[in-house]
């Protein structure tokens, strides 16, 4: 059926209680987004029958339609409700998160080389950049530090 992968995700998180954060599901989010190009690609070819006089199609054009929003708000909704997991985390433990909380997060990171000290990011919140600790920036803020060798970024 169109869109289980997707709400999948959700359901796991909605199962994971107590701000417990589950691992990430690389694979399922790939599996989601895999569905909602082959959606879209079935789409696009039915729109073009469908506009050399094929009007029968066009309930199953706004069915798929339909099935693509859908998908994205449950990925959307996922990535929203990791984000602000991570966030809670973040302000209970600290900028080091314990290793049972490290395993459970996605790849996309950055860590620090060497001792930096506090570093401000736009919205005002501060990262204590020590040797060895692992934070998740958005890349493009800390650009300057990855090419000053403060800050590693990680990809699995």
């Amino acid at each position: 059926m169109a869109g289980e992968r997707a709400v999948g995700l959700v359901r796991e998180l909605h199962r994971a209680t107590g701000g417990h954060l589950p691992p990430f599901r690389t694979e399922g989010l790939r599996q989601a987004l895999e569905e909602m190009r082959a959606l879209y690609e079935r789409n696009q070819a039915d729109v073009s029958e469908a506009k050399a006089g094929r009007a029968d199609l066009i309930f199953l054009i706004r069915f798929r339609h339909c099935c693509l929003l859908r998908n994205q708000r449950c990925v959307l909704a996922y990535l929203y409700d990791r984000l602000l997991r991570v966030r809670a985390l973040r302000w209970e433990c600290g900028s080091v998160l314990p290793n049972a909380v490290q395993l459970h997060l996605s790849a996309e990171e950055v860590r620090c080389l060497r001792d930096y000290g506090e570093f401000e990011i736009d919205d005002g919140t501060t990262v204590l950049l020590k040797k060895n600790s692992q934070h998740f920036l958005p890349r493009w803020k800390c650009e300057q530090l990855i090419r000053q060798g403060v800050l590693e970024h990680i990809l699995s």
